[in-house]
């Protein structure tokens, strides 16, 4: 088996949706599992129309209408007769998305997101399966839900490796070409979870495991993994290959081109993880894999925007010890804040932290009960692995320096 996965930018229209099938025919297909992200900035489109179920219910139907015309443009490009059973079959599926948010009781934003977020990827799949089996590309499609369990814990779910495994080991044909989702899973309840933004590359690593691949590689619009993000940094280098370990260290801090829970399952059974470009299939691109080392060993820089660094400091200058710190983070954790940076002395503590959930308010107000608290509200972290004076000095430039923090291989700055 190997698995193959597309995100958004491959398949934002129907041009990219024909590549798809070239880089197949390309490559070759055979005994090969293919994971899809929802279609180009369909997720956002999708959280626009949650945010007006929530907040602008006057908006809801155009926003959703909009989501609708834009997948029915992609089926008209690439199907030239509109009584191809795809068309209905994606009316129902819209259909089903409007029922939910019409008869939906639930206040939970967390539940609803992921009951309706995930039409994202089912359309995608239905069309990419039709369209690859109407040019005699035949294949069979999954629904993701089915294998891939996990708890309850949505946005972010947490998958249940025992069941996950015996549901793929059960129900999976191996000798075909199969089509599924990115991001999804489903809890024990049979509702719809997903595994976090940018969780596609972690479905194709949970498939992988489970199948025994012997790989997976995952088709991006630039070339492999690079030592920065050219869209921020100049000059960016392609990596031509990494070790597991390093290459979760950088999914860890923040590197986009590989969600951060990607690389452990592929790790545990050695399997090894290619990023290639759906432009240029032929190229090498990146190899991660056992054992080898960085090249070219270059520094490696890490852009996180939109971050909040809280400082505190206690309000009678006792330390700031065990007890405090425990707590601090039991309410990092109550309030889905995820932990980028942490520095602390004898009576202060520092934070920096992604506030996913939205739950900034909330986690002050329980703060400054116990401590002095600082907040700064959009700033910028910056990594860098395996960095060297000058690269630092050039960073540093005409930036607030907030925090920083160093060790022998990284350093982390965060800037206003």
């Amino acid at each position: 088996m190997q698995v193959f996965k597309f995100g958004g930018a491959s398949v934002k229209d129907a041009e990219g949706v024909k590549n798809l099938a070239k880089v197949l025919k390309t490559i070759g297909y055979k005994d090969t599992l293919v994971v899809v992200s929802a279609m180009g900035k369909t997720t956002n489109a999708l959280e626009i129309v949650l945010n007006n179920y929530f907040n602008k219910k006057t908006l809801l139907k155009s926003a959703l209408q909009d989501v609708i015309k834009y997948h029915n443009s992609i089926l008209l490009d690439l199907f030239e007769n509109e009584s191809h059973p795809i068309f209905k079959e994606v009316n129902g599926l819209f259909r089903e998305l409007s029922d939910i948010l019409r008869t939906n009781k639930s206040p939970d934003y967390n539940f609803v997101y992921d009951q309706t977020i995930c039409f994202g990827e089912l359309v995608a799949t239905s069309i990419i399966s039709a369209y690859l089996n109407s040019i005699n590309l035949k294949n069979h499609w999954l629904d993701a839900r089915e294998h891939i369990k996990t708890d309850n814990y949505y946005r972010r779910a947490n998958v249940n490796w025992e069941q996950t495994q015996q549901n793929i080991s059960s129900n999976f044909n191996r000798n075909t070409l199969n089509i599924t989702q990115g991001f999804l899973g489903s809890d024990v309840n049979n509702f719809t979870t997903t595994l976090g933004r940018e969780g596609s590359d972690y479905t194709a690593a949970i498939y992988a495991y489970c199948l025994n691949a012997k790989s997976v590689t995952i088709w991006k619009d630039v070339p492999g993994v690079l030592n920065a993000d050219p869209r921020y940094f100049d000059n960016a280098q392609l990596l031509h290959q990494i070790s597991y370990e390093e290459a979760i260290e950088l999914a860890f801090y923040g590197a986009s081109v590989i969600h951060p829970k990607t690389l452990q399952p592929l790790q545990r059974k050695e399997i090894p993880l290619f990023v290639k470009s759906f432009l240029n299939p032929k190229n090498e691109g990146t190899r991660v894999g056992k054992g080898i080392t960085l090249q070219p060993n270059v520094p490696c820089f890490i852009l996180k925007k939109n971050q909040v660094l809280i400082s505190l400091s206690s309000l009678d200058f006792s330390y700031i010890v065990e007890d405090n710190i425990s707590g601090i983070f039991k309410l990092l954790h109550t309030y889905k804040m995820k932990v980028d940076v942490i520095q602390n002395s004898a009576i202060s503590f520092s934070v920096c932290i992604d506030n996913i959930f939205n739950n900034l308010e909330p986690l002050l107000q329980h703060l400054k009960a116990k401590f002095r608290v600082t907040c700064y509200e959009n700033v910028s972290l910056y990594t860098i692995r395996h960095y060297n004076a000058e690269v630092l000095e050039k960073l540093e430039e005409d930036k607030t320096v907030l925090l920083k923090q160093l060790t022998q291989e990284t350093v982390q700055i965060v800037t206003k």
